[in-house]
């Protein structure tokens, strides 16, 4: 897995980000990357931000999803605003979930890089945090040029371009 660093030139923050391993799966990047992907991304919106990254297994993810989404099985990523506490914590953005096992499926069949795929849910999680989501053609062109754009910057490929 090759190393990955938020830009030298960009304005300190104060972002916590918390990571929580409930997966044993092996192979994933580690936390330190994680949270300078997901820096990257709020960055350019925020100066502070609270939130949590769960990493976890089928099981959990299908449940999360079945009760969430109404959707049976796992789901690569969810995302959980914490809507409504903006005004006594403006900078707490909720959770992101990633299904560890569906990360790397995901990515194998996309013929990605784990760390390339897991920079991408990130980042698309972080944004629907933010209020982004893509439930209409317009919304979604937005979101998902925004996400190229912000992996672009960390040095990964397009993920929504055409793999050979």
């Amino acid at each position: 897995m090759r190393t990955v660093r938020a830009p030298k030139n960009a304005e300190p923050v104060a972002i916590e980000i918390a990571i929580q391993r409930a997966s044993r799966l092996r192979g994933l990047p580690t936390n330190r990357l994680m949270r300078a992907w997901i820096t990257h991304a709020l960055r350019r919106f925020r100066t502070t931000a609270s939130l949590t990254v769960r990493i976890v297994d089928a099981s959990e993810g299908a449940a999360l999803n079945e009760r969430w989404r109404g959707k049976r099985g796992p789901t690569n990523v969810l995302s959980f605003p914490a809507a409504g506490l903006e005004r006594i914590a403006p900078e707490l953005l909720g959770d992101i979930v990633l299904c560890a096992p569906v990360l790397k499926t995901e990515a194998a069949a996309q013929r990605k890089t784990i760390a390339a795929h897991c920079a991408h849910l990130l980042v698309h999680g972080t944004l629907h945090l933010l209020g982004y989501d893509h439930e209409k053609p317009r919304d979604a062109e937005k979101m998902e040029r925004l996400e190229t754009e912000l992996l672009g910057e960390l040095e990964f490929a397009d993920p929504y371009a055409e793999r050979p």
